[in-house]
This record gives C-alpha cells, structure tokens and sequence, in this order.
C-alpha cells in the first residue's frame, strides 16, 4: 500500500532518503540548508517503509512555489513514485494559491520533468559539481 504524508518539518524518514540518495549514492555534500526549515515535506512509504520524498517551499520575492530535493530510493525506482510525488506536490500548490510550480533539476533528471509538463528556463550552472537548470511549469 502507498501513502503519502506530508510534514511541516525534517523527518527521521526524509533525512534517512536524501542521505542515500543525495550523499551516499550522488556524492553530494551539501544536502541539508535552512530552507529545510520554511518547506513542507512530502514522504512516500509503501508498505510503510519509506521510499521517496520531496520538499517544497513558497519563495516570498518571486512569487512561485519551489519544489525540491526530489529522490526515490534505488530500489524503488520505475514504479512512478517520483511521479507521484511531483503530482501531489502540485495538487497541494494549487489548493495553497498557487500557479507556478518551479524547480531546479539535475540535468540529467530534465526529461523526467520535462514528461510531467516543466520547461526548461535559462542556461545551465552547476550546483556543487554538477549539471543543473531551472525549470517550471504553470499549473
């Protein structure tokens, strides 16, 4: 069974997912930033173990909402629980106010956002080392 449950803070859970994906698996080092702090949190469990998570945030000067730190663990990967995510995500932006969704993606992770309807805006730059660009998508 998938659940989603949203936190309005840093999980056990969520801290557990990014460091596999993001420090072990990716070889990022800084994952974890005050922003963690002002977002909302999204963990999906199945079976109530948790397998992917995301954060999302509203930015005061540009007006969006932000999504981020999006990772399924390996060995949940191809079951469209990113999707999932990504989706819920919107859902709830659009019920807080919101139009724009924007995030920014790991270049080699564009097309995934680009199938659920992003764009890709401006020119490429590197987070930590590397590949990233902004992308979004009006809800």
């Amino acid at each position: 069974m998938i659940e989603i449950k949203c936190f309005d803070n840093l999980t056990y859970d969520e801290r557990m997912l990014r460091t596999s994906v993001f420090i072990e698996e990716q070889k990022f080092k800084e994952e974890f930033d005050e922003i963690d702090n002002d977002s909302l949190h999204l963990v999906l469990y199945t079976d109530d173990k948790a397998a992917a998570c995301v954060r999302f945030f509203y930015d005061r000067n540009t007006k969006k909402y932000y999504l981020g730190r999006l990772c399924v663990l390996k060995e949940y990967r191809g079951r469209h629980m990113g999707e999932m995510l990504v989706r819920e995500v919107e859902v709830r932006v659009k019920n807080l106010g919101g139009t724009v969704v924007a995030l920014s993606a790991q270049v080699r992770a564009s097309g995934f956002y680009e199938k659920l309807g992003y764009k890709k805006m401006g020119d490429i730059y590197y987070d930590e080392y590397c590949e990233h660009i902004h992308m979004e998508k009006s809800l």
